[in-house]
């Protein structure tokens, strides 16, 4: 997101002279942007056909399917299979060719709470989410046993004098978590601890990437970790760890429908991910994106729109997991069917309660994305919104894969767990202070948790977007 800072003259002349010299740039053409032109009637005509009535409609769907499977979508669970189900017959009906793309992932769930305990000197248990976490592919255990600090946990060494049985307290850096824990397990700890002297007091997340860890394994902030560190030296430090996870090898799915007519030299990708996360059913993140996604689909061929260019629609699953459906399909391609990528368009998280017109920013991106940024920015200019630029979902959202390959990449975001401004209030009306999403990654991310408005406007830029391209010459 855009800062300003403003500066004053320190003498009233450097003053006038600025505010003359601000008068005659504003008299003349040069440097001047002018006003974006109009969209064109094509645009209006597909905008007045994507309706926010029948992307809410795919979004009440999802909704139900999330109800009717455990709360929610997430990869590798009947409710995902349900989601591109719903989305591959949808495709289908209008006419598209629809590809399913199936892949492996690991699967991980924790069952129940974890327990953190100081069970000597003394009592106190740690609160869950606060004061711990348990790391992701973390094996399942229930253990009461001495604390001992075993320092990054990296080398086999720094398990040279390791009491077996006891829980292990290492420091994070250096090495992956993964690496850390199975050094730990062979060299006979019963539990694992990891803390981050950096952190604060706060837990924070982390994954072992798959499984192959038994025994169970947390994260703790810098404030618990150093109060058991303190215990242990002295000697006298014993905790009790539970964890009940389940972790194993699943399949998942990417859906993919493609135009019939256009040129595959200049191909069009319009993606956004179907899953959600384990804790809710995933609405605003991301049925908002892949619901407007779908709608831009199935009106383009009713509209009877014949693009120039190819346009392939693309339904990611296990991006919650780490963009694993997006890395799979763009990992897979030929460098010959990367090259006719002309753009990548990703919409993810479109209807924020209390959000604003974000637009991805070309920074780092590949050369040809600052061309998107301008297509959305110039459209907002002309609807008399506000727009910005914003780098928050560099590397979190699909378009990463095709950024890395070096594919042109754009698109648009209403906003996550970031907290509004006073200047964005002022832009797009909200809370300041107040996240841009309450619910981001939780229960209540369900059908209520849209803002209406926010998805009228920013489907309506996404459709434009896609006809731009779709169009081009």
């Amino acid at each position: 997101m855009s800062r300003f800072a403003l500066f004053a003259g320190p003498a009233l002349a450097l003053g006038l002279l600025a505010a003359v010299l601000a008068t005659l740039a504003a008299s003349s053409s040069c440097g001047v942007r002018e006003a974006p032109p109009a969209p064109p009637d094509g645009s209006a005509r597909l905008r007045e056909a994507v309706t926010t009535e029948g992307i809410l409609e795919h979004t009440r769907r999802f909704g139900e399917i999330a109800e009717q499977n455990g709360g929610n979508r997430a990869a590798g669970t009947p409710g995902y299979d349900a989601s591109a189900e719903y989305v591959a017959d949808r495709l289908r009906e209008a006419g598209y060719d629809v590809t399913i793309q199936p892949f492996e992932f690991p699967y991980f769930e924790e069952i129940s709470p974890p327990k953190l305990e100081l069970a000597a000197p003394g009592r106190r248990v740690f609160d869950a989410g606060d004061d711990f976490r348990t790391l992701e592919y973390s094996g399942s255990g229930d253990v009461t046993a001495p604390v001992r600090p075993a320092g990054l946990g990296c080398e086999t060494g720094d398990f040279a004098s390791f009491e077996r049985g006891s829980v292990a307290l290492l420091r994070r850096g250096t090495c992956t978590f993964e690496q850390k824990a199975g050094n730990a397990q062979r060299a006979g700890a019963s539990a694992v601890i990891v803390f981050d002297p950096s952190s604060g007091e706060g837990s924070f997340s982390g994954s072992l990437r798959g499984p192959g860890i038994e025994i169970p394994a947390l994260s703790v902030g810098s404030t618990v970790g150093e109060e058991l560190g303190r215990l242990a030296e002295a000697g006298d430090a014993t905790v009790h760890v539970a964890t009940s996870t389940h972790s194993e090898n699943r399949e998942t799915a990417n859906v993919i429908a493609e135009s019939e007519s256009g040129r595959e030299g200049e191909t069009v990708v319009v993606g956004a991910h179907l899953d959600s996360v384990p804790e809710g059913p995933g609405i605003n993140d991301n049925a908002s994106g892949s619901s407007t996604v779908l709608e831009i689909a199935q009106e383009m061929s009713e509209s009877g729109v014949e693009p120039r260019n190819r346009v392939c629609f693309a339904f990611w699953g296990a991006e919650e997991l780490g963009l694993l459906g997006s890395k799979h399909y763009v990992e897979g391609l030929p460098e010959r069917e990367v090259e006719e990528m002309s753009a990548y368009l990703n919409f993810d998280m479109l209807g924020s309660p209390n959000g604003g017109r974000f637009v991805y920013n070309d920074s780092g991106n590949p050369r040809g994305s600052e061309k998107i940024e301008e297509v959305f920015t110039d459209y907002f200019e002309s609807q008399d919104l506000e727009s910005e630029a914003d780098d928050t979902l560099v590397g979190r959202s699909d378009h990463g894969p095709f950024a890395e390959r070096g594919v042109p990449v754009g698109g648009l975001f209403s906003g996550a767990e970031g907290t509004k401004t006073a200047r964005e209030a002022e832009d797009y009306g909200g809370e300041i202070g107040a996240p841009h999403d309450p619910c981001y990654h939780s229960s209540c991310d369900g059908p209520k948790n849209l803002d209406v408005r926010s998805l009228d406007e920013m489907s309506d830029a996404a459709a434009h977007a896609v006809l731009h391209f779709a169009q081009a010459r």
